[in-house]
């Protein structure tokens, strides 16, 4: 199950809320073999992003910064592009999202880690005890990331689309 983030425009994610065929079509599109560089993959890393965010795991939690990876607002409760429907955020959304994200750091996401709780809780994947160290560096890594993508995207006044595939 991979985590994936999409930027686009206000008037793309208009389109996609009218008409979901749209945004499945402009995912999945095989005609081409380029990569949609606004198409963001974070692996299997968003439980775990989750977890240090809000300290619960995804079907758990009610905590603001959840947000960032599942809003809660769908684009299409009947679409399932892989794990279920896509969540959206409006373009103030995500400038108000980047201004919290923008402000942790890897030293603060660091105090939050706890392998045992998450494997307790059955954060996915289910690697945080074995892999000690290197699991808490793949999260950063994937951490940082996710404010590359929430900047870029409050910079350019865009929303942002994410899903499980």
């Amino acid at each position: 199950m991979i985590g994936n983030l999409l930027r686009v425009t206000k008037t793309d994610l208009e389109a996609y809320l009218k008409d979901s065929s749209l945004l499945e079509s402009s995912i999945y599109d095989e005609e081409t073999d380029d990569e949609n560089p606004n198409l963001t993959d974070i692996d299997k890393s968003w439980d775990g992003i989750l977890f240090l965010l809000t300290g619960q795991n995804v079907a758990n939690t009610d905590h603001p910064l959840a947000k960032v990876l599942f809003s809660g607002q769908i684009i299409d409760e009947e679409q399932d592009l892989g794990y279920g429907p896509a969540h959206y955020l409006t373009p103030e959304q995500v400038a108000d999202l980047n201004d919290q994200l923008s402000k942790i750091t890897t030293a603060e996401l660091k105090q939050k880690y706890d392998p045992e709780k998450m494997e307790a809780i059955e954060v996915y994947p289910s690697i945080w005890t074995e892999e000690g160290d290197g699991a808490f560096e793949y999260l950063s890594e994937y951490f940082k990331t996710v404010q590359e993508v929430y900047s870029e995207a409050a910079k350019n006044g865009e929303a942002i689309i994410t899903f499980i595939n």
